[in-house]
């Protein structure tokens, strides 16, 4: 298709939605200040957007528990990294381009996963990736030499690629737009909570047992998690034949006063998109929990074996159609350099003169930046959907993507800030107490960051969610590897002091760019938009194909 068809033709733009009926339309009956419903449910029981909330409550535990468990294993060896050196003769630089390419390949190997989770369900992509992260992560202690290092963090960061994706999707399908940079926050605080953790923990294990039990107990926590996950985790998949946007008038289904569903469902008119794609057969009873509990779903719709394939390519391609995609990811990975300099940095700052911290005390430093990073969850989750809300009333109730990225305007300079503070401070051999705060402070920064700039792709085109979260996670990553890469001898070449100068202001410009993207992320999204609704239109007339 190089055209759409006339009857896809849209003046919507992509991710502009009502989000408030500021009129207080007579449609709109019990409501939380005006919200409406997007996109708004079906009549199917089976629906997750109709599920209870203690159900969804449920199912993102569930997709945070993996998030928790995957972050674990794949970060347990940041507090010890001298240990690990010492042990198997690898040294500090190997064992940095090893978490590098396992980064890089968390990135690169959602091409595999996501085009399976979104045509066989979420479930059998975070069983089958749980389970297989166990073997590389039991490998790590009975490794030798800089070969194995590399072969079982490049392993294991092809198992561990869907927590970079998947549950932002499972986010997706769970919860509405005016829900979503709630639970993206937490998730991305479990993110990088478990990152902390980890270390912390493995300090204490290393200094009471020995460095190789850290990875012994992150193999059998991963198999526990992997039980629990099986006995408790429904799959989140639905097909469904209408989408956020514009703005065109349709009977609306309300928020109650919790901001939830209403009691009581109008009958929607379709909006254009959803009109000319046919009527999706509902269910009318709840699937039994057997069924729920399936390794495999096989909903009617599901892409063919040829077009999961394609859903890869898709991916590839969408940074260079979709500018506000690509923008997330550089806004995403920028951030995620900044995690990776300090994670690379750390155990060797700390663990030498004049600190000269044991592994137990690197691992308690590592709560800093888990106690920011919680209350930047908090402050993200909350600041983005109440901008979005406010300022989606001073809009006439309609919301832009980039009412959110007004809370990158405290985010940069506290992250800035926060490197100087660790680089520049340890440089000086200030106190320890300012390296430790400085970690915390950046760690703020990059968590508001990170949250934002997911919840702002699926504001902009949540219809490819799920493919735009691996383009993102593709280029997040590369960066990631390149600061893993570099870092090193970066601060060789120039110095403590200079290279976290230099981190500092890329990380300010990077992240400041949202104001550019404040100005003319509309008109990307206007420029985008044929295509965007080409490729929904291609989506659901293959879906009833």
């Amino acid at each position: 298709m190089e055209h759409l068809p006339e009857r896809h033709q849209h003046e919507d733009v992509p991710g502009t939605i009502l989000l408030v009926d500021v009129a207080h339309d007579n449609n709109l009956s019990g409501q939380r200040k005006g919200i409406v419903l997007q996109p708004q449910p079906s009549t199917d029981p089976n629906d997750p957007l109709n599920r209870s909330q203690r159900w969804k409550n449920l199912n993102i535990g569930m997709v945070c528990l993996y998030t928790f468990a995957i972050g674990i294993c794949t970060a347990a060896q940041f507090s010890i990294m001298t240990q690990i050196s010492e042990s198997q003769k690898v040294s500090l630089a190997d064992l940095n381009l090893g978490t590098g390419l396992m980064q890089l390949m968390q990135g690169w190997a959602n091409l595999l996963w996501q085009p399976i989770a979104m045509t066989y369900g979420r479930r059998l992509v975070y069983l089958v990736t749980i389970v297989f992260s166990i073997g590389p992560v039991l490998w790590v202690p009975l490794a030798h030499g800089a070969s194995q290092w590399y072969a079982h963090r490049v392993l294991l960061g092809l198992f561990c690629s869907s927590v970079e994706s998947l549950p932002e999707l499972s986010v997706q399908d769970i919860f509405f737009a005016h829900e979503r940079g709630n639970y993206m926050a937490l998730y991305t605080f479990v993110l990088f909570g478990s990152n902390f953790i980890a270390p912390f923990l493995a300090g204490f294990i290393a200094d009471g047992l020995n460095w190789k039990w850290v990875m012994y107990l992150a193999t059998i926590f991963l198999g526990i998690c992997a039980l629990i996950l099986f006995f408790f985790m429904e799959d989140s998949i639905y097909f469904r034949n209408t989408v956020e946007s514009g703005v065109q008038q349709y009977e609306i289904i309300p928020a109650d006063d919790n901001g939830e569903q209403g009691t009581t469902a109008t009958e929607r008119l379709e909006t254009r998109a959803a009109t000319t794609l046919g009527e999706t057969i509902m269910s009318t009873d709840l699937k039994p929990r057997r069924r729920r509990l399936a390794l495999v779903t096989m909903l009617p719709g599901r892409p063919t074996h040829k077009q999961m394939a394609m859903k890869s390519w898709q991916s590839i391609k969408i940074p260079f159609y979709f500018p506000n995609i690509l923008w997330a990811g550089l806004l995403y990975g920028s951030n995620l350099a900044l995690y990776s300099v300090i994670n690379a940095t750390i155990s060797s700052i700390l663990g030498s003169t004049p600190y000269n911290f044991p592994p137990t005390m690197v691992g308690v430093a590592y709560l800093s930046p888990f106690v920011f990073g919680g209350a930047a969850s908090l402050w993200a989750g909350k600041i983005s959907d109440s901008l979005a809300i406010t300022l989606a009333k001073r809009n006439g109730g309609v919301r832009e993507p980039e009412h959110r990225l007004w809370g990158l305007l405290l985010s940069a300079p506290i992250a800035a800030g926060g490197l100087l503070m660790w680089g520049v401070g340890a440089s000086q051999e200030a106190h320890y107490m300012v390296l430790i705060i400085g970690i915390g402070v950046t760690t703020f920064g990059v968590v508001c960051a990170s949250a934002i700039s997911l919840a702002y792709a699926v504001d902009c085109f949540k219809e490819m969610a799920g493919e735009s979260f691996v383009s993102i996670n593709i280029i997040r990553n590369t960066i990631g590897f390149s600061f893993s890469y570099a870092i090193t001898p970066w601060i060789e070449a120039v110095g403590l002091r200079n290279c976290f100068i230099s981190v500092s202001l890329i990380s300010f410009f990077c992240t400041y760019t949202f104001l550019g993207v404040v100005v003319w992320g509309k008109s990307w999204r206007r420029m985008s938009a044929d295509r965007y609704w080409q490729f929904v239109a291609t989506e659901r007339e293959m879906a009833h194909a």
